[in-house]
This record gives structure tokens, sequence and C-alpha cells, in this order.
């Protein structure tokens, strides 16, 4: 206890440093600037009492106390008994807990949830933090914390909440040797040669961060998993780092190679249907739990871009997910097993995924989680939601979105994610009738699954600001707090990080919290506007290379998805081309079929258009074009006007860095704008509009442009 308690003291010392390097994140509890609130906050807050030693509710003492110190500007005493202004903080176990808050209550928010209520108790007023664990404790006092860096009133406090799913999970695609798969914030954070004798203080405000927003469970690896991971040596490594997560209510679970069993088991097959290889997993499952006895599981890439996987023994992924799965049951453990997966058969690559899982619907176990992509091709700027969700209702179908802006520009562009999230959770499938959104498929609440899962891929690397861009940390903070509850809006979400990261000054937050809304609709302008998709520079995705197509199969050629011809360009996914469309509902089918009711961001998602069309805008698809390409340029400059409008009201560091990032950004949109526009031009061999400016280089020019080290290269997903 002891140990666990100087740990996190040391790391607060470290997170209150002067520096605005950006470490900090959105935990920076300086102390709050407004005279006014902060002796209102003062008055109201003026003792603690704790009533439970669990290393989790340390945890949460720990952070309450400094938190509460570096935003009060002053110490607020732990004290053993009731008085006035006193925030008292228990588990449902107490009985002073019990007596003022009613049995209904705490069982309405369940294991995680919490309670924040102002009430009077022998003729004193005070605030109960109250749950019926440790760790409903510590996110109750992260989300009071987030009240005062936020200036919320808390005069009068009656909270009750609890998150809607129930596996909120980090994907890392961090390699052994520290190299991160589509990573763009440095190396990977996990040390694997100094683990398990030197633990980074860095590890402690990684779990700290993930608390914060309700993230509680982390796969340490790639889904291009290395075998090595599941050997002794490695777990006694993972195990390290269970440890410190623990306390914070995170559990790690590992991408595991399903030809484990060959490689690092010395057998000749790895069929899930082999008995040998059955007990060769059983073994080493009770190994790993004995090692880490709250191990979550396996996360499992199979068959997909070259991995192994159950379909190399003519066995099919339930037959491999299931396999798996029985050998975790008996420890509590589950497996995710990944959807993202597609062959070189030439068929519409958007298909594929549906193809072979949607006839396996109602065949995996119960510890099973299929995860899903948010859209069927690959993470893309837009697509529309994945056929699969909505389709699968005897199956328990977790969401994999992506916080790593691999086809986003990296993480030298300022795109907020919330709404790309947001549009994918509020999308409506129809399976049964309005408000079957897919954020109710993957809660469980419309199939009554009672397995539930929301996973990212992480952008955190060892960069001091954790993700590259200071703005890259608001897309870790809203996939916490959308994986916690994904009511909340976009808006909603960027105010609360602006207000914690920066400063709650009312111009700041208008500005930026504008910037941020547009930015995600910006970048999708001036990279794939109107539906185009996977349009960028081969293997490493940098920039735009519409015109490739000497990969080694078809559907890694950027020529593959958008067709352009000297009719018209987009991919026909109707019952004329691939027919892709036929695997969605027949609302959402008689929406996109029609090329005059598709909305026109998905258009050319799922038709090929003549240039001329006249659009709903009434400039032709050309101009249309054209029009989006030249507006998202034109939006960064917008960007950086308003980001230099603001300059003064927060840190110079920060400001500097960002007013850099923006110039990049502005470039690299002027980039690909041109280069688009260019190439398309020769097949529509129209002009530009009037008023629009001439690129300043030739195509060939763009097209010469090579980048043999820019990140990412090498790698599948």
């Amino acid at each position: 206890m002891k140990k666990i308690s100087f740990v996190i003291i040391y790391c607060f010392f470290f997170c209150v440093s002067d520096a605005e390097d950006g470490y900090r994140l959105w935990l920076r509890y300086d102390r709050i600037d407004d005279q006014h609130l902060l002796q209102q906050y003062r008055n109201t807050i003026s003792f603690l009492q704790f009533t439970d030693t669990s290393a989790v509710m340390l945890a949460a003492k720990q952070e309450l106390i400094n938190g509460l110190q570096g935003l009060l500007g002053k110490k607020v005493p732990v004290i053993n008994k009731m008085v006035q202004g006193e925030i008292y903080i228990a588990t449902s176990t107490d009985k002073l807990a019990r007596s003022l808050i009613s049995a209904e209550a705490f069982t309405k928010i369940g294991n995680e949830g919490f309670i924040i209520q102002t009430t009077i108790t022998n003729q004193k007023k005070i605030i109960v933090i109250a749950a019926n664990t440790g760790i409903g404790v510590l996110y109750g006092c992260f989300h009071f914390l987030r009240l005062l860096q936020t200036h919320q009133r808390i005069e009068q406090l009656s909270v009750s909440n609890s998150p809607l799913i129930q596996l909120r999970m980090l994907d890392h695609w961090d390699n052994l040797s520290r190299t991160v798969e589509r990573g763009y914030a440095g190396i990977s954070i996990w040390n694997w040669q100094t683990l398990p004798g030197y633990t980074d203080k860095r590890y402690i405000d990684y779990a700290r961060a993930n608390a914060s927003i309700g993230i509680n469970a982390v796969a340490l690896n790639n889904v291009n998993a290395n075998a090595l991971i599941l050997t002794k040596e490695y777990l006694v490594k993972v195990a390290a780092l269970a440890t410190v997560f623990r306390p914070y209510g995170i559990k790690v679970f590992l991408s595991a190679k399903f030809s484990a069993p060959v490689e690092i088991g010395g057998l000749k097959t790895a069929d899930p249907l082999d008995e040998n290889i059955q007990f060769w997993w059983k073994q080493k499952a009770d190994e790993i739990y004995q090692i880490i006895p709250d191990f979550g599981g396996f996360l499992v890439k199979a068959n997909s871009e070259g991995q192994p996987g159950p379909q190399n023994y003519n066995r099919t992924h339930a037959d491999g997910a299931n396999m798996l799965a029985d050998v975790l049951a008996p420890h509590g453990g589950i497996v995710i097993w990944r959807a993202f997966v597609y062959n070189s058969s030439g068929d519409d690559r958007a298909k594929q995924a549906y193809n072979e899982f949607k006839p396996l619907d109602g065949e995996f176990k119960n510890n099973v989680l299929l995860q899903v992509k948010n859209g069927a091709i690959d993470f893309q700027p837009r697509e529309p939601f994945h056929p699969l969700f909505g389709a699968m209702p005897e199956t328990a179908l977790a969401m994999e979105f992506q916080l790593t802006q691999e086809y986003l520009g990296f993480s030298t562009h300022l795109v907020f994610l919330a709404p790309l999230f947001k549009e994918c959770l509020d999308a409506d499938p129809d399976k049964n009738g309005k408000g079957s959104t897919v954020a109710k498929v993957i809660d469980g609440s419309l199939d009554h699954q009672p397995l539930t899962a929301i996973t990212a891929v992480a952008n955190i690397g060892n960069d001091i600001n954790w993700t590259g861009h200071p703005f890259a940390q608001a897309n870790w903070y809203a996939f916490g707090r959308l994986a916690w509850d994904h009511n909340l809006t976009s808006s909603q979400i960027a105010d609360e990080w602006i207000g914690q990261t920066f400063t709650n000054d009312q111009r700041f937050i208008d500005t930026v919290k504008t910037m941020m809304l547009a930015s995600r609709e910006i970048a999708v302008d001036y990279m794939t506007p109107l539906g185009l998709h996977h349009i960028m520079g081969y293997s490493h995705h940098y920039g735009p290379a519409p015109w490739y197509n000497t990969a080694s199969r078809a559907d890694w050629n950027p020529v593959y998805y958008h067709k352009a011809d000297s009719i018209g360009i987009g991919f026909d996914r109707t019952a004329t081309g691939s027919n892709a469309l036929a695997q969605y509902p027949p609302q959402v089918r008689k929406q996109f079929e029609d090329v005059n009711t598709c909305d026109d961001k998905y258009l050319l998602w799922f038709h090929h258009v003549p240039w001329g069309y006249a659009m709903k805008s009434g400039r032709s698809l050309w101009d249309e074009l054209c029009y989006k390409y030249y507006a998202g340029a034109d939006s960064v400059a917008w960007m950086q006007h308003a980001w230099n409008s603001i300059n003064g009201l927060i840190d110079d560091q920060r400001f500097q860095q960002v007013a850099m990032l923006l110039n990049v950004q502005h470039n690299e949109a002027v980039w690909w704008r041109n280069a688009c526009v260019l190439y398309f031009q020769t097949f529509s061999k129209m002009p530009l509009s009037k008023g629009f400016e001439q690129p300043d280089h030739s195509l060939e020019f763009y097209e010469g442009l090579q980048f043999p080290y820019a990140p990412g290269i090498g790698g599948n997903q």
C-alpha cells in the first residue's frame, strides 16, 4: 500500500511542472483563475473523509487531494469526523453512505457508476462521492475534479452516472521493438527491455489519464502480433504493467498470434480443432492467469492481410474464436476477434467482412466479441456505417475506431474525430424501426447482448505530449467520453476538453470549439470529398496518390476505389455494380441506391456519376468536386486565422506549436487539392471554375513525389 502511495505522489509532483509541453493532457490541476468562483469552491470544500484503504481507493484519494490542492491553491485536510463542507468518499459497504443514498440508487449505477450528491447529515451540509466499488469512486472523483476544472457550479449536486458500454478499450499497435505501426507520436511507451524491473512513471500517468475518462482495458501489442508476447519472459513484463494499471481499474489484453503453437510451442499445426492445439492453448491460458490473475483476454487478427488463422486449416472464424474462448472461459477471460478481413478474390472489398461473418451469426461462444471497424473499408475520413452493424443480432459486436490519424493527415493535421465517431454511432440501420442506432447495437440494448465493448486504435507514443499534435489529445479524450456515454455531443466533449486542457476563457473556447467541430469536414473536403475514399499514398498513406496503380493486388490501389474514367467517377455499389448495398437494410438501401436521394457525402461511395451530373447545389459534379477541394484548403487558412486571433490567451509554447502545425496542414491541404484536381481533370477534360487559382505545379510534379521514409511504411491492420 505504501509503495502505491509513493508512486502516485511522485507522479503528481512531476505533473505540476511549470512547462506547458502538453504532458499533463487534460489533467491540469492549476489554480482556478476566476477569483469569485475560486472563493465559492473554497467555501464549499473544506475537508475530505475517506472510508476505505484499498489500492483503488488510495488512488482516488491521492488524485482528489492533489487535484483539489492544485485547483484551490490550498491543501484540503483529510479528517475522520463529519463536519460542514466535507467531501465524504465511500463505497456502498459504508453504513453512513447507505443511510444517505438509497439502495435503489446504488443498484442503478452498477459496478462502475458513481453518485455525487449534496446532502445534509447531522445538520451539516456535505458532498458525498459514493459507488458500489472502489473504481466507481475513482471515476466519481475524476468527474468531480472535471466539474471544477470546467468551472461548473457545485453548491447543490445531484449526479448519478454509469457507463453504457462494459469494455472501453484502447488497442495499441505497438511492436516489441518499440516501433508503432501507424503511429505518429514517437516510439512505443512500453519499454519491454527495462520491464519488469523498471516501471516508468509515465505508465502511471497513462493509467490516470485513461481512468479519468473511463477507459478500463488496454491491448498492449500490435494486432499483427509477435508470438513472443505469450512467452513467460514477456508475460512477467506484462504483469508489471498490469500491476501499475490495476489501481486504476484497467485490465490488460494481449494480441495473440494464431500460429503461436507453431512459432513458440514447437507444434506442426495450429488447427483449432486439433486436440493437441486446444491443450496447448489451455496450458498457455493457465500460465497467463497464474502470472496475471485479472488478465482480460485475447485480441485476434486472423486470416487478414497475411496473418494466420483458422481458414489456413479449412476452419471458420467461429472455430478459431471459440477454441480460444473455451480456454479463457474458466478464468473469466474473453476473445475479441477482429472482423477486418478481405482477400484477393477481386470482389468489392467493402463486401467481404459481411460475406464471411454474417453466415456465422449465432455460432460464437458467449465470451466472444466480434470487433467491427466503423466502416467497411478501413478508417477512411468518411465511410457509411459498416453493414455488419444490425446484421448479426445473435453476436456481440464491438466497435473499432481509430485515433491515430492513418488516413487523416497523421499527427500534423488538426482533425477532431468526435463528429466522425458520432456520425457512425448515431447512424440508424433501421433494423427494428426508428431509433435502432449503431450505438444501441454495440451497447447491447438493441439485441439484449450481455457482453459489450468499444475499442479504438491508440494514437499514443513517447512524445512529451503523448500524441504528437496537441489537438490529437482531444481524440483520445473524446473516445473515452463517448465510450462511457455515447449520448454526449461533440460540442459537449469539445467544451470539456478545451476547458481542462487550455483555459476557460470564453473567447478562447468559442473560437477553438468552432475550429474543432468544423475540422473533420474540412479534412474530408481537401482529401476525399463527396464519398471518395482510399486515394492516399500507397502503403504509407501519406498525401494524395489517386493515380497509383502498381500495387501487388487490385484493392491496394487508389484507382480501384475512385474508378475515374472519361464518363465519370465513383464506385458503383448498387445492383448494377458490386451490389454492396444489398448488405444494408431495406430503408438504408432505398436511400442510397437512388443517385437523387443519396446523400452527397456518400455519392461517390455508392455511385459512378457522370462529370456533368447536376448536383443539389446546382453545380456539375466536376465543379462541385473542385469546389470541395478548394473550400477544404481555404478552410484550413481560416483555421489559421482563427487560431492567430486568440494569441495571448494561452501559453506561448503550445500556441506556437499549434500555429506551426496549422501551417504544415495548410500546405498539405493545398497539395491535396492541387494533386487531386489535376489528376481528375485528365478524365473530366473540364476547366476549373472561374476564380479558382491554378495549381502551382504540374500533375507530373505531384506524381513524382516520393516518401520512402514516411511514417507508416510497410504495414496493414
